[in-house]
Order: C-alpha cells, then sequence, then structure tokens
C-alpha cells in the first residue's frame, strides 16, 4: 500500500505530494480522485506528483501496466481567512494579539512583514493567539496567515515604541489635585493613560511631543507615568503633593 506526504494542501491545488510505494518505474499516471496530477517518478519506491485543483476528500492512486494502488485519502483544505486582528498596534517586544477569521485549524506560521514569522497557538477554526516577533524599531507592518489551505493578508499591525517622558512643570501641586503638568517627551500621540502614583489623571494631547496631565488628588511624592501601545515610561522628576498650610 502506498503513503502520500503531505495528506492535505489547498483547494487550488499546486502543492507537492510525496508518494512512496513499490513498482512505480513505469507509473503511467497519477490520479487525485478522478482529476490527472502531473509527476515524476523519482524511483521505483518513490513518485512527487503536483496536486491538481479540488475539494474535500479524495483518494489518491498511481497507475501501472500492472494496475493501481489501493486510493490513499488526501484532503483540500480552503484557503484561510482573515476578519481581524483584537489588538492592531502593541510594544517592540512581547506584542500580542488575537487573529479572527475561518479555516485556521491548520495555522502553522504567522508573518509580520518584514519583522520575522511566529508560530501561533490556534485556540479554534475561527481564532489564533500570536505573539509578535520582536520589531528593531517602530514600524507597521502586513500580518500573513499560513495554514495548509494557502496564505491570507489584508491585515496589519503596527509595532509601536516605548514613549519618552522629560521633565514635568510644574513638579508640585496642591494635594486637592487639579494642577495642569505639562509632560514632554516623544510618541505621546496615543497616549493611552497618565498616572501620578495610582491615580489616573485627565489627559490632554497638545502634540506627539507634549501632553498636560491634570493632577489627581493625592498626597505625598509620586512617579508620574506616560502609558501608550507601546509600553509605559516614568518621568524622571517625581510630583510632589504639598499639604495645605495650617
Amino acid at each position: 500500500m502506498a503513503s502520500i506526504n503531505p495528506t492535505q494542501g489547498p483547494t487550488y491545488g499546486g502543492n507537492s505530494v510525496v508518494i512512496t510505494g513499490t513498482g512505480f518505474t513505469n507509473a503511467t499516471a497519477v490520479k487525485f480522485g478522478t482529476k490527472s496530477a502531473t509527476f515524476t517518478v523519482n524511483s521505483a519506491t518513490q513518485i512527487t506528483a503536483t496536486a491538481p485543483a479540488g475539494t474535500g476528500s479524495v483518494g489518491v492512486t498511481v497507475i501501472t501496466p500492472g494496475g493501481a494502488t489501493t486510493p490513499v485519502p488526501y484532503f483540500y483544505i480552503s484557503q484561510p481567512i482573515k476578519s481581524a486582528l483584537t489588538e492592531t498596534s502593541g510594544p517592540l517586544t512581547g506584542a500580542t494579539t488575537q487573529i479572527l477569521g475561518a479555516n485556521l485549524t491548520t495555522a502553522t506560521s504567522v508573518t509580520f512583514g518584514a519583522v520575522g514569522s511566529v508560530t501561533p497557538t490556534v485556540v479554534n477554526d475561527n481564532t489564533l493567539n500570536v505573539t509578535a516577533p520582536t520589531a528593531g524599531a517602530a514600524t507597521t507592518v502586513p500580518v500573513t496567515v499560513t495554514t495548509a489551505g494557502g496564505t491570507t493578508n489584508g491585515l496589519s499591525f503596527q509595532f509601536v515604541a516605548a514613549p519618552t517622558v522629560g521633565a514635568i512643570n510644574p513638579p508640585t501641586g496642591p494635594e486637592g489635585g487639579g494642577t495642569a503638568v505639562t509632560i514632554p517627551g516623544t510618541g505621546l500621540a496615543t497616549v493611552e493613560s497618565v498616572t501620578f502614583g495610582a491615580a489616573e489623571a485627565a489627559v490632554s494631547v497638545i502634540s506627539d511631543t507634549q501632553l498636560i496631565a491634570y493632577a489627581p488628588p493625592g498626597d505625598g511624592t509620586v512617579a508620574v507615568t506616560v502609558t501608550t501601545p507601546g509600553g509605559s515610561t516614568a518621568s524622571g522628576t517625581s510630583f510632589d503633593y504639598e499639604p495645605p498650610p495650617g
């Protein structure tokens, strides 16, 4: 009985399938179901065939003057469909996202443009969990999923550098909060939060290099931290809450 490798491929065909068996020297045809495949006889025990287009499950047979081999099942896999990324941006290192779509069960790799490829975790036929490779700089890249059914494109992911944060001004304010604090830096336009210690502040985005944060109520000396999709960075200067007089 012959065997084949791989046992599955895309519905549009074109992939190479190695057939192993005996008595192949004078093979006259290779069939995928009722369709004939182009093939090369490598030896008396091996043939390489190019799968034709097809659907569902078919039997692969080798035909020689002595007869035909017992059909070996070959499965046609539908091309993957990508509908969305749950996170479309993330830090240069350790970015995670889910890929939603269909026909994803046989996914073997996810490629983030020139940044590189990773192996996804298959949750089910509609969902992949992915930890992106590390990018050397901020960039936006196409995301490609490869399965036994082929590849699919159409979505992109943005790698975002961590923000830089300069000295805040003013560095002090009343415990009741409300102080408008200017925060200079870079990569600030996509700010997700600014915290004074553990308390989150209201924020106005002036530009990619400047924020205005309104100090929440607090006490003591606290760190001022800016968080963007690229990560979190604390200012080099802390904010001091001044107690009321009396």
